[in-house]
């Protein structure tokens, strides 16, 4: 079982020998790349799966969380995953030429989606009622406000046009890997964020109308 907080996971325990075992931060395994870790990840080296869980908890959990709207849910899936790509260790196979971050982006992308068809949808509050009574917190409620609309509106997008704006706009990832990720081709791909851009601004349109 692994433990970990975010959005930085700092303290990780594997099962071992049904022994739990706490995992000290190898410096060398630091200077290795993602393909380089998980040779040593397959070794059964312990230091260098605590460095990958060091290394990337934070961005997937943020892929997870704007997947799944729920911190708690996130985390769970990003455990999840971690523990797949334990498990499956000997299963990687370095040859095949696949980034790291490009596998486990599906690996947590699929976690997600299977989550989300099993879990009954939970409507995101369409006005959130935020009562603070400090000075010059109106800025930030405000954000607030329109962060919650912009989560709203995406949720209720079809399931491959949010995962395509997750990963191109909030993930930073190029079109290439997304579509890579999703398991399409790059014009699908581009069709999709075209789709969403547009049923995003006529939602915009329509709420400030």
């Amino acid at each position: 079982m692994i433990f970990m907080h975010p959005p930085r996971f700092h303290y990780l325990m594997v099962d071992h020998d049904n022994r739990k075992t706490a995992i000290n931060m190898d410096i060398h395994f630091q200077h290795l790349d993602d393909e380089s870790l998980i040779c040593q990840i397959q070794e059964g080296k312990h230091e260098a799966f605590g460095e990958m869980v060091d290394r990337h908890s934070k961005r997937f959990y943020s892929t997870a969380y704007r997947l799944l709207f729920s911190k708690n849910d996130a985390e769970d899936i990003v455990q999840q995953a971690f523990l797949k790509l334990w498990e499956r260790r000997l299963f990687w196979n370095p040859n095949k030429g696949a980034k790291f971050t490009t596998w486990f982006y599906r690996v947590v992308v699929n976690l997600c989606l299977d989550h989300n068809r099993k879990k009954k949808p939970m409507p995101l509050c369409e006005n959130m009622e935020l009562v603070d009574e400090k000075d010059g917190q109106e800025i930030l409620l405000d954000e607030k406000r329109k962060q919650a609309l912009m989560d709203r509106f995406i949720k209720e997008l079809p399931e491959r046009q949010q995962l395509a704006l997750t990963l191109c706009f909030y993930e930073g990832l190029s079109n290439q890997e997304a579509a890579e990720i999703i398991g399409i081709k790059l014009k699908a791909l581009q069709s999709l964020i075209m789709r969403a851009k547009t049923t995003m601004k006529e939602k915009l349109n329509h709420h400030f109308d």
